[in-house]
């Protein structure tokens, strides 16, 4: 089955309230800029979140699909919420890059479809701004592959996650791979070493597909315009969902983190009675050339 069958024949799974975080944060996210203590400024690098109850996977190209190789970023990792602080932080396990880059917990502010991101050591503010308005939400988590030539289950991580109209899929190289590479110390040191050639690097998959279902932007070169969601599904007896590569035969298998049939991602924030009017009665001066920007 394809997609749009696979979110026909799941049933609801889990539910919003089982959310530990405030439910804002779900769905699919387009950084707008981040600004350094520095005074710095980057308004230019593709961003992009994706955020199920349980996960999070996360892609950056500072020149979009022309980014070299080493210059990719993309992970998957668990979401982790701390109530008492209100912050979001994230464990990864595995990532296209062997070390982490972004360590900082995440303190959350929220005004209109923004939310903003500050690092707790006063680094550097987010700009992220909700992509989705409404639809489906799910979130599968990939956690094997069974190789279609050997028969061999290999551990992997990565997932898969719509939200609304848009989705992203991750999936993380072969263990042996991530291991040459973990040992070289980085992507560009792989490279350089000959621990993994060019196709190995890209086998860590971050792919987004804005409006549909065809990939716009990717860690994998080949992906990009390719659709992710046209076929090779099916849900299991045990209630897992698996995907069959078309071309490789391999066969990813996914639990259900989340599945909201019908869902509407927020794109407001709260704001007093008074200060609604104000908004109101001052619109002409304060708001002229006011849009929603997403």
């Amino acid at each position: 089955m394809n997609l749009t069958q696979l979110l026909d024949a799941l049933g609801p799974v889990g539910r919003l309230e089982g959310v530990p975080f405030p439910p804002r944060l779900l769905g699919a996210f387009r950084r707008k800029s981040i600004t350094f203590c520095t005074g710095e400024t980057d308004e230019a690098t593709l961003v992009f979140w994706f955020q199920s109850a349980s996960f999070t996977i996360d892609l950056r190209l500072s020149h979009g699909n022309r980014t070299p190789l080493a210059m990719r970023q993309g992970w998957t990792g668990d979401t982790l919420w701390d109530a008492a602080q209100a912050r979001m932080s994230w464990s990864v396990a595995r990532s296209y890059e062997p070390h982490e880059i972004w360590p900082e917990p995440a303190e959350l502010r929220f005004i209109g479809n923004a939310v903003l991101e500050f690092a707790p050591s006063g680094a550097y503010v987010e700009d992220w701004r909700q992509l989705a308005t409404t639809g489906p939400l799910l979130g599968l988590r990939l956690v094997e592959l069974v190789d279609a030539a050997s028969g061999a289950a290999h551990a992997m991580d990565g997932g898969l996650i719509v939200a609304g109209e848009h989705m992203a899929l991750a999936r993380s190289r072969r263990p042996e791979v991530d291991a040459r590479i973990a040992a070289a110390g980085s992507v560009a040191a792989a490279l350089e070493r000959g621990a993994a050639n060019a196709d190995q690097i890209e086998s860590y998959e971050v792919s987004v597909a804005l409006g549909g279902e065809m990939v716009s932007y990717s860690t994998t070169s080949l992906r990009v315009d390719q659709p992710l969601g046209d076929g090779g599904f099916a849900i299991e007896e045990d209630g897992t969902v698996t995907l069959t590569d078309g071309a490789t035969g391999d066969r990813l298998r996914f639990v259900v983190d989340l599945h909201l049939p019908g869902f509407t991602f927020a794109a407001t924030s709260d704001a007093s009675a008074a200060a609604l009017a104000w908004i109101e009665r001052e619109r002409p001066h304060v708001m002229p050339n006011g849009r929603v920007v997403r």
